[in-house]
């Protein structure tokens, strides 16, 4: 079925929520601030990564991205005229700290603080995240997230910010999706630091938890009524038949995508079966690590694009589980699957499974080909549906009594995509990399009219 003839899906309208329900939309440092040299900036993974020939699709770099260290009054103004009542961005820890055991850079605290700011002036919000993969590259120099020395030095980042900022932000989200961090990025190695050892990988996903559970209480002392919690990247699982070997490769896989993060985050440690299969992979874990790791958050921040169809296949790395291509029709310029009763579906079994308090989705969205008008519309029909549906399914999570209590749209801008550079586009707003030109794209209208009941 064509774009064009796809029936126009049924969304939720804004007073079908509570009215205290939060709508935002999230963004990245790394992906649209640029800046890369300006005011103290120091060097990052990604910009070590990014010029290594061959590992960006289309050999470009995060150095100007949406020029938002420049431009973010526009971008904080546009998401105010969205409607928006909160907005997620992170910090660039290469702005704060230029080597181990220095001062914070003081430019980069003012950014930031600016940044906020602007934010309560225009009735946002500020969740702010700590990490969203942007390490300085002379911490990768030493190591990286496999030393245990990175957790200390990710406190120092931590302890500055909220000293800073903690006056005005109390939504602290210490990291974003630490399996793409440990495993994209030390394992797969598709994105930075490009590394591809798995004994490495789950050190990594280690320490990230480590400093996560480290950093709550920081956090907490630093700003008395903060809300500390942690955004993970899961997805709903299938088996790919019901040969018991798919369902137990099924089983495999989700002990480590789902439950090697969501276990210890809730006191249960690593899953056993994974540790007795990774043998002598698995990640040094010093006494007292996992009641760290436990420290009881304020929320959980769930990041859903869409479901994972998993074979048996006995060669695949690292636990003989392959994640089987999609099929069907509705996929998105990624390659992704769209699934909106997936998220329902996700959403529950968090709740079942954890219980963890107050969850946000703080990712969701859709990658497609963007298509300017000579008029200058963007006519996103999909991407348009896309948000429809999946806040259709927001809404029947809501009602089958999840306590869900937010929702951020990925992203309110196109931006530097990793390693897919400036081909993919996921922004609710376009950006026009050669002039940065913004437009709203018919899906950033629609998000107006539902956040204001129009």
């Amino acid at each position: 079925m064509s774009t064009s003839t796809r029936p126009e899906p049924q969304a939720p309208q804004r007073t079908d929520f509570e009215q205290d329900f939060l709508w935002g939309c999230a963004t990245s440092s790394y992906q649209i601030e640029g800046a890369a040299n300006v005011d103290g900036r120091v060097e990052s993974i990604w910009d070590r990564f990014a010029a290594t020939p061959g590992r960006i699709r289309d050999g470009s770099s995060g150095a100007v991205a949406c020029d938002h260290y420049h431009r973010w009054p526009e971008d904080l103004d546009i998401g105010r005229d969205l409607g928006l009542n909160a907005y997620r961005f992170s910090i660039a820890w290469p702005r704060i700290f230029s080597e181990v055991g220095g001062k914070p850079n003081q430019k980069g605290l003012d950014f930031y603080s600016r940044l906020v700011d602007g934010m309560l002036e225009r009735g946002l919000q500020p969740w702010a995240t700590l990490y969203h993969w942007d390490l300085p590259q002379y911490l990768q120099d030493r190591g990286g997230w496999n030393e245990r020395s990175t957790v200390d030095a990710f406190l120092e980042l931590a302890d500055a910010m909220t000293r800073k900022l903690g006056d005005r932000v109390k939504h602290w989200i210490t990291h974003n999706e630490p399996w793409c961090t440990a495993i994209i990025g030390n394992f797969e190695g598709w994105h930075a630091p490009g590394l591809t050892d798995f004994k490495t990988a789950l050190q990594v996903s280690h320490h990230v938890l480590l400093s996560h559970g480290k950093a709550v209480p920081l956090i907490r002392a630093n700003v008395p009524d903060a809300k500390a919690g942690i955004s993970l990247s899961l997805h709903p699982l299938r088996a790919a038949s019901a040969d018991p070997r798919d369902i137990a490769a099924m089983e495999r896989h989700d002990a480590l995508r789902y439950r090697w993060f969501l276990d210890p985050l809730y006191g249960r440690g690593y899953p056993a079966r994974i540790l007795e299969l990774v043998g002598a992979d698995a990640p040094a874990v010093l006494p007292g690590d996992l009641e760290a790791i436990a420290a009881p958050t304020d929320f959980l921040g769930v990041n859903y694009y869409f479901p994972e169809t998993i074979a048996d296949d006995p060669g695949h790395a690292p636990l003989g589980a392959r994640v089987l291509p999609p099929q069907g029709e509705e996929i998105t310029a990624m390659g992704w699957p769209v699934e909106p009763a997936g998220m329902a579906e996700l959403l529950a079994r968090v709740e079942k499974d954890y219980r963890p308090g107050p969850i946000y989705v703080t990712e969701n969205g859709s990658c497609y080909e963007d298509v300017v008008a000579v008029d200058g519309r963007i006519e996103d029909t999909r991407r348009r549906h896309y948000l429809m549906r999946h806040l259709g399914a927001l809404h029947d999570a809501v009602k089958a009594g999840v306590p869900v209590k937010g929702y951020f749209a990925w992203s309110l801008v196109d931006n530097f995509e990793w390693a897919e550079g400036y081909l993919k586009r996921f922004g609710l707003v376009h950006i026009d990399y050669d002039t940065q030109q913004r437009r709203l794209k018919d899906s950033a209208k629609w998000y107006r009219s539902f956040l204001k009941a129009e």
